[in-house]
């Protein structure tokens, strides 16, 4: 794990290779300095059933540790977030009894937008969010609520245009622009994309979908 902390089995397999668990892994790691994490990205986007692909790392914020690290077998990408960036969590024991910290559906999502350059999440995003809405899985008011915490500006733009385009409830989408100032420059609604379209003045955003 580091100089002078170890993880040793309490017996070798056959062959004598070992390798720890990935939540054994990150939760010792974690745990060694104090911190907190929570695992998102690609990582969550497979478990909440957006994308099948399953990654060959974990993907977590954290208030530690910043970098990729490798444990034996398990390769971990560590996000440095501030404290008030981690929150919004659901927990799952795992069969050795570890508790595993993942962020929430409503979270997932908002990453999702929030930190698109990451984890090359958009336009697809947009399709989950309006899927889940659509479906039940997340209600609006959870969803508005999650995303003024956790999203910074540009996030709250494109997620209010989405919704709006949606059909979501008035009351919700004014709680996303009760402090928006009219942007200098609009941003786009799916970024990497030339912004040429229509702009949508309310939001903010160039819709650069067509």
């Amino acid at each position: 794990m580091r100089r002078g902390l170890y993880l040793i089995p309490p017996r070798l397999p056959l062959g004598g290779a070992w390798t720890p668990d990935e939540i054994l892994a990150i939760n010792t790691l974690i745990e060694d300095r104090d911190g907190r994490y929570q695992i998102c990205g690609p990582n969550a986007f497979n478990r909440y059933g957006y994308d099948e692909q399953v990654p060959n790392r974990i993907y977590a914020y954290n208030n530690r540790i910043c970098g990729d690290r490798a444990i034996g077998a398990v390769n971990l990408s560590l996000i440095k977030v501030a404290d008030e960036r981690l929150g919004a969590t659901e927990e799952q024991q795992t069969i050795d009894d570890e508790t595993t910290v993942y962020s929430s559906r409503a979270r997932t999502l908002l990453d999702a937008v929030y930190d698109w350059s990451r984890f090359g999440s958009l336009p697809r995003a947009y399709d989950w969010i309006l899927g889940d809405l659509a479906a039940g899985r997340i209600r609006t008011a959870d969803f508005v609520r999650v995303t003024l915490r956790f999203g910074d500006v540009g996030t709250i733009r494109r997620i209010g245009a989405l919704l709006e385009r949606g059909g979501a409830d008035a009351r919700q989408l004014r709680k996303l622009d009760h402090d928006l100032r009219a942007p200098k420059n609009p941003i786009p609604w799916i970024s990497g994309r030339a912004p040429r379209g229509a702009v949508d003045r309310r939001w903010g955003v160039v819709c650069n979908d067509a």
